[in-house]
């Protein structure tokens, strides 16, 4: 049975769309960059509502029209067609339904950006250095099987390999929100590259994915930051601890510092490390948003809390296990490649199934 309450939305929303449709075409608005990017976001969520709501006004209208015939027409096989689409049809009601009641939670408007991700070992010495560069590898496998660009920003190397910090750009289609579900502390356990007894060890590498903040999202005045130069470390060639060509900026009334010597050009750096404290600065704010739903989710973890176990990785029994959902997979070669796509998505459904509860209560 159809819910009308649905269709009565389907009105109004399809109002706002068209609405929505011919504000972004206004010269006016479209000189307004702040607005028009907040109107284009609004646009493109309600399009998937207006689709789907569309698909489900002709899945009823249909019925309706199969009950009608069904109800003048004499012909036995046409009947038996019109009980057949019956069936089929209301069938696709109740899986609209939640699929439209989904989209009519509001989702974290945060989803849809760019990202800062931040992997930096924890407990384990070089073993946890290590498991930093194969987590970070692991990421940069999915990116690029996402099609997304990932560019590093500063680096820290361990000293037996691996990252003792490392701090990358992610940009592409809602990056954010895919990627939001891998905050928090990674465990590993395997026998590390340095023991020679062949025992297991257990290691820890902790992961920060935060929303890259827009340029009309923070405000930063010139005199409220001290900008320092210094000669670039690490893998570069021969611009290396010769040139001043690294950045460091410290944002002075939160006291936030940024540093970027990923390119061999200053300007570059500074272009990188503006973004970058402009997005931790933004997200000062958003982590009382966090905290506030990671303690209603389980699939979400605080970005203030670091300590929050998500994920083990157990190389003796090829397992990897997300602890958010008790969720265990056998297959770790492949997710360590960059094969976490199953992984987020059963994150995702358990997240959808929180937010609809949510909207119920």
């Amino acid at each position: 049975m159809a819910d009308r309450s649905l269709l009565e939305k389907f009105e109004a929303i399809k109002f706002r769309f068209d609405e929505i449709g011919q504000q972004i075409t206004d010269p006016d608005v479209m000189k307004d960059m702040k607005r028009f990017v907040k109107l284009n976001q609004e646009y493109k969520r309600l399009e998937e509502l207006v689709i789907a709501f569309s698909e489900y006004k002709n899945i009823v209208d249909n019925i309706e029209s199969s009950k009608e015939l069904l109800s003048t027409e004499t012909d036995e096989e046409m009947r038996e067609m019109a009980r057949e689409e019956i069936e089929t049809l209301e069938g696709q009601v109740e899986p609209k339904e939640k699929e439209i009641k989904l989209l009519l939670v509001p989702a974290d408007p945060e989803d849809g950006k760019n990202a800062i991700l931040e992997v930096r070992a924890g407990t384990g010495g070089d073993e946890a250095s290590i498991f930093a560069g194969d987590l970070f590898r692991m990421y940069s496998k999915f990116c690029e099987r996402k099609g997304w660009r990932l560019e590093v920003t500063n680096v820290s190397e361990g000293t037996a390999g691996g990252y003792k910090e490392i701090v990358a750009k992610v940009s592409g289609e809602g990056v954010y929100g895919i990627l939001k579900y891998e905050s928090g502390v990674h465990r590993v356990q395997r026998v590390p590259q340095t023991e020679t007894q062949g025992r297991v060890h257990t290691s820890a590498a902790s992961v920060a994915v935060l929303p890259e903040a827009e340029e009309f999202d923070v405000e930063l005045k010139e005199s409220d930051i001290r900008k320092d130069t210094y000669c670039s470390s690490g893998p570069g060639g021969q611009s290396v601890n010769t040139t001043y060509s690294a950045i460091r900026l410290t944002h002075i009334p939160t006291g936030i510092v940024v540093t970027c010597q990923d390119e061999k050009s200053q300007i570059k750096n500074l272009a990188k490390a503006m973004g970058e404290l402009r997005t931790r600065i933004y997200n000062m704010e958003y982590q009382k948003y966090i905290d506030e739903i990671a303690s209603k989710r389980k699939t979400m973890v605080s970005t203030g809390d670091r300590s929050a176990k998500i994920r083990t990785y157990n190389w003796p029994q090829g397992r990897v296990t997300d602890h958010r959902i008790g969720l265990t997979l056998y297959n770790l070669p492949a997710i360590i490649d960059g094969d976490i796509s199953e992984i987020i998505e059963k994150l995702q459904i358990e997240e959808n199934a929180e937010r609809l509860k949510e909207s119920e209560i």
